[in-house]
């Protein structure tokens, strides 16, 4: 019993991921917040004016896809190997 212990006492210590993987997870999670900054705006202050710059490139394809990316980056981070 007392090894068995000591073996949960040392894996309570370390944690999941390296410092790569930590890295790449923040670096993703910017690209996020990034793609999601993209996307803000487009209204009219006047409810009774349609606005058509809700309906743009860049709200329509460009921001989804950035957030896309940064998914695909956290991805990555989950299944690099912090050895290498």
């Amino acid at each position: 019993m007392a090894k068995k212990n000591k073996n949960q006492q040392k894996v309570e210590g370390e944690f999941l991921f390296g410092k790569k993987n930590y890295t790449i997870m923040i670096i993703g999670a910017a690209v996020i917040l990034i793609g999601f900054a993209l996307m803000m705006g487009g209204g009219s202050d006047d409810p009774n004016v349609f606005n058509e710059s809700i309906y743009n490139f860049r709200r329509i394809r460009l921001a989804p896809t950035i957030v896309l990316i940064g998914l695909a980056i956290e991805i990555y981070a989950i299944m690099a190997n912090p050895g290498k």
